[in-house]
This record gives structure tokens, C-alpha cells and sequence, in this order.
């Protein structure tokens, strides 16, 4: 197993290289496995994120940061992260597991990366894992917002309207496709005052209308889309109430 890039990535070089090896190693693969390892990483990387936003944010509210901390370290961004270190390429899993895409699979490269913290702060200490979490989060905490981050695009469209005092949108099935088992909703989101109709696809009403507020999300001027889409998810959008995309 070659892990220098792993460990080049993360900044850390491991004194002891069996608690690297264990921390990549899945249950699938046979003992010892990362899932003591991953159950101590996520205590250290709540309390890291807990102290990072705390520095970052010294005037948001406790809801508003614990809020953002659980965004951040939801299956879903540990699975970003361990992307971008190309944590699949070295975590040892059974055959089967290895066959069935294992190494792309968000959960597994979720647990082994938290895994990996809980492997750092044995070798070395709190104030090495503290270093290796902020630096291979520093993406995450750049882009933090205590106002938005966390908050799903509906929400975030309908606050963002109460504050300039635009009513709420309205949210409308246009068509399904598909089997019943499989079916595809597209949903119109339309906010007549500001004359903008936006379309979301998803595989539930309810994942389509998030994907048609954040489409609205982007159409507003001076507001950001969310950074975090539901899967599969497509956005379409125009202004004008006269017009409907085809």
C-alpha cells in the first residue's frame, strides 16, 4: 500500500504507520479494521470543527454555528473532502466490496476518513489533527457561512424574499416522467413580482422543488446558489413570467 501522497496530502507523516494502515482498512477486508478508529475520528472532528467555527464566527449564534458544523461534518462533505484526497484509492476492502465500487461509495470514504483523524490523533496528538482537519477542510471553511450554509434552498429562497418583502414563490408539478418506480417530477417555481419562472427535476416532488428554488436562488441578483444540490437534481431557469422553458 503506498500512502505517501495520501500523507503528503493531509500533511502529516505518520510515525507509526500501522495506525495508517488500520484507519484505510474496511471491516470487508477482515481485523483489525477502522471502525474503532472511526468512531473516535468523529468526536475529534466535532470538537475541531466546534473550535474552528467558534474562532471564525466570535459574533454568530449557537444555532447558526451548530447548524454549520453539522454541514460540515455530514456524511455528504467528509465524502467531498475524501475525494479530493483520492481517499478511494488506498482504503484495502474485500473483493467484493472492491468489486461492487466500494471505493466510490460516499459512506465508506465518509468512515474511513474519519477514520484517518482518529489515526492521526493517536500518532500525534490533538494539535496534529487539529492541523491535518483544517487544512483538508480549508475549502469548506473558507466557503463557511453561518447565514446560509446548512439551510436548504427553499429556505434559504423564502427568507431571502421575506427579507426585501417580495411574496413567498409558488411551487407547481408540470409533468412526471417515467415508471412509477423511477419517476421524474418537474417542478415550476415562479415569483411573480420579480417576474423569474425556474424549473428543478428530481426524483421526488420534493427534490425537484429544491432544485427549482435554488435555480430562483441564482436568478436573484447579489444571491449565490447553494453549494449543496440534492443528487441528481437539474436546475433550468428564465425570467420573464411570459415564458416557459420547453
Amino acid at each position: 500500500m503506498d500512502t505517501g501522497a495520501l500523507q503528503e496530502r493531509i500533511g502529516h507523516s505518520f510515525r507509526e504507520p500501522a495506525l495508517l494502515v488500520r484507519a484505510l482498512t474496511h471491516r470487508s477486508f477482515g481485523q483489525p479494521n477502522n471502525e474503532r478508529l472511526e468512531f473516535l475520528g468523529d468526536g475529534i472532528l466535532n470538537c475541531v470543527m466546534a473550535m474552528a467555527l467558534f474562532e471564525r464566527f466570535p459574533d454568530d449564534a449557537e444555532g447558526d454555528l451548530s447548524r454549520l458544523r453539522a454541514h460540515l461534518v455530514k456524511q455528504q462533505g467528509l465524502y467531498r473532502v475524501a475525494q479530493r484526497l483520492e481517499l478511494g484509492r488506498v482504503i484495502r476492502m474485500g473483493e467484493g466490496e472492491t468489486r461492487s465500487g466500494g471505493a466510490r461509495r460516499p459512506s465508506i470514504l465518509a468512515d474511513s476518513l474519519e477514520a484517518l483523524f482518529g489515526a492521526v490523533y493517536l500518532d500525534a496528538g490533538f494539535d496534529a489533527v487539529r492541523q491535518v482537519i483544517e487544512h483538508v477542510y480549508d475549502v469548506e471553511l473558507r466557503a463557511a457561512d453561518p447565514r446560509t450554509m446548512g439551510k436548504d434552498p427553499k429556505t434559504r429562497l423564502q427568507e431571502e424574499l421575506q427579507r426585501r418583502k417580495v411574496p413567498l414563490p409558488v411551487y407547481e408539478v408540470v409533468a412526471t416522467h417515467g415508471a412509477a418506480h423511477r419517476q421524474v417530477f418537474d417542478v415550476e417555481c415562479v415569483i411573480g413580482r420579480l417576474e423569474i419562472r425556474c424549473m428543478g427535476s428530481g426524483g421526488s416532488r420534493r427534490e425537484a422543488e429544491q432544485a427549482a428554488a435554488d435555480a430562483a436562488l441564482a436568478a436573484l441578483p447579489g444571491v449565490s446558489a447553494a453549494v449543496s444540490r440534492p443528487a441528481g437534481a437539474r436546475v433550468r431557469s428564465r425570467r420573464g413570467v411570459g415564458s416557459r422553458d420547453d
